[in-house]
């Protein structure tokens, strides 16, 4: 399996098994939804590039995941954007031939996305070794 598809449905797994993140949201979801009720997740895109060294078979990931909320204010959004790292950083275990290295966040960014809606996007790097 490819590292992309592996990490991406690792990451999926280990922020579902979170529930301090889970209690926050009404869903996490692989992918836009068709029908959804805020607050929610998405990972979005998985990236891929070849990092790796001469014995060393490795990718670097660009994952990002976007959050959603409806309302005035983005402050529910803040709680659940915490809970996005250390859930990253500690989802180390092998999946599919892949371990993750690293996981590092790159960028972090809130805007409206309607009158009374905001995203949230955090986007990470992630570097992945095959075992």
């Amino acid at each position: 399996m490819s590292a992309e598809l592996a990490i991406r449905g690792a990451v999926i797994e280990a922020l579902r098994g979170d529930m301090a993140l889970m209690d926050r949201l009404n869903g996490l979801f692989d992918g836009a939804p068709v029908r959804a009720s805020a607050p929610y997740a998405v990972v979005g895109e998985c990236l891929g590039a070849e990092w790796g060294a001469k014995d060393v078979d490795g990718r670097e990931l660009r994952l990002t995941i976007s959050l959603h909320d409806a309302g005035p204010t983005p402050g529910r959004l803040t709680p659940i954007m915490a809970r996005i790292d250390p859930v990253l950083r500690a989802a180390l275990a092998p999946a599919d031939g892949w371990r993750i290295v690293t996981a590092r966040l790159l960028r972090s960014r809130v805007a409206r996305s309607g009158a009374e809606a905001w995203q949230a996007v955090v986007d990470y790097r992630l570097r992945v070794v095959r075992e």
